[in-house]
């Protein structure tokens, strides 16, 4: 299994036991995506099954704290009876606490509905005044968080900031960007991060799961939403001690991303072209994961890319398929130059072969140059 792991050891005589997650963002549409209705609709079940599994797995390993960094649901689509399966889920474990710092896709305003139900005695959910603790002293321990009340969020948080008691176990629960200091979406100093002396920053926003520096992470999203969230996604699982910090990326996610590119340069024909599809990875992660796969090289001219037909072909050997047509036809260059040889066409030619063809990066530039000079040429 993959996963990376974050540990600093000073001694310490406290520990709890923690899972941190965000960014699920129930109820998303995929209006942004390729897929179709049907896929749309499966992918927000997943979602719903990925956070009832995450409930499960608390409820079996009972850790001290279900840590939810913002953007639990998508606010525009939610519904009273989706959020009472929210609250419903979290009075499953009782024995757990849930801590939740709301985030922008599921902001802490007046229409919240966050506002809307009764919460179990389980679940904490912080205010959008400013950043706020909430102790939990028989686990020596107290969290701090803050929702967002709107859209974008670019508050300073710490001017205010009470006295941390440094004999507890002090974690910090923001949605946020670390990584863009001219960020909309509540930016966050590294270094003033570094300087308040949490034990523990469980950070949510940038969907990409990363252990930063020391005691500061991004859980990332654990079920990955479109082609720009590609590689492993999870949750952020371990112990937090005193001066000790042991956590775990677990992989979740029921299906990944992959972008990939197929050299089909020297490709005999068609039935090849499927076949080198076909290689991209083995057959229980295409009927599996989400692929869109770029085709580039130099293409025999006469083979026929129609993109639509090679879908219907692989259907069934890919749970989604989406391909780019990046080749260059393998043009008839004596051909080319005889019909152009007086204008800007038969010049690049002349020049690009007296550099060499032989030289892959020259050839590929003329290539490249002449399917662009075509077009145009053909007025496309």
């Amino acid at each position: 299994m993959l996963y990376f792991i974050l540990e600093q050891q000073f001694g310490g005589i406290y520990m709890i036991k923690i899972i941190h997650t965000g960014d699920l963002h129930i109820g998303v549409q995929f209006k942004n995506t390729s897929f179709d209705g049907i896929q749309s609709k499966k992918r927000r079940i997943e979602l719903w099954e990925t956070f009832e599994r995450i409930l499960k797995r608390a409820d079996e390993n009972k850790p001290d704290f279900l840590i939810i960094s913002g953007d639990l649901f998508e606010e525009d689509y939610f519904t009273m009876g989706d959020i009472k399966r929210i609250r419903d889920g979290f009075n499953s474990i009782k024995g757990v606490n849930v801590v939740i710092s709301a985030g922008n896709h599921d902001p802490l305003d007046e229409k919240s509905l966050y506002n809307l139900i009764q919460w179990p005695e389980n679940v904490y959910i912080f205010h959008n005044e400013k950043l706020e603790k909430k102790e939990f002293n028989s686990l020596n321990t107290v969290i701090w968080g803050y929702s967002w009340k709107e859209k974008e969020e670019k508050k300073r948080l710490f001017d205010d900031l009470d006295n941390i008691d440094k004999d507890k176990i002090n974690v910090l629960v923001l949605h946020g960007d670390i990584l863009n200091k001219d960020s909309p979406y509540m930016p966050l100093d590294m270094g003033e991060i570094e300087s308040l002396g949490f034990d523990y920053v469980a950070l949510g926003h940038i969907h990409k799961p990363q252990f930063l520096k020391d005691r500061i992470s991004y859980c990332g999203s654990p079920e990955p939403l479109d082609f720009g969230e590609t590689g492993i996604h999870g949750i952020v699982e371990g112990e937090i001690e005193k001066g000790r910090v042991s956590l775990k990326l677990i992989p979740f996610s029921k299906r990944i991303f992959v972008n990939k590119e197929i050299d089909v340069s020297h490709i005999a024909g068609f039935s090849d072209v499927i076949q080198a599809i076909k290689n991209i990875d083995d057959e229980n992660s295409r009927r599996k994961n989400f692929y869109r796969l770029t085709l580039k090289g130099i293409m025999d001219r006469d083979i026929n890319l129609d993109l639509e037909e090679i879908k219907e072909i692989l259907k069934d050997e890919f749970y989604h398929i989406e391909i780019i047509n990046c080749t260059t036809p393998d043009y008839d260059l004596d051909k080319l130059l005889k019909e152009n040889n007086n204008n800007i066409i038969g010049i690049f030619i002349k020049e690009m072969m007296k550099k060499g063809l032989e030289d892959p990066i020259v050839k590929d530039g003329l290539y490249l140059g002449l399917k662009i000079l075509l077009k145009e040429k053909m007025g496309e």
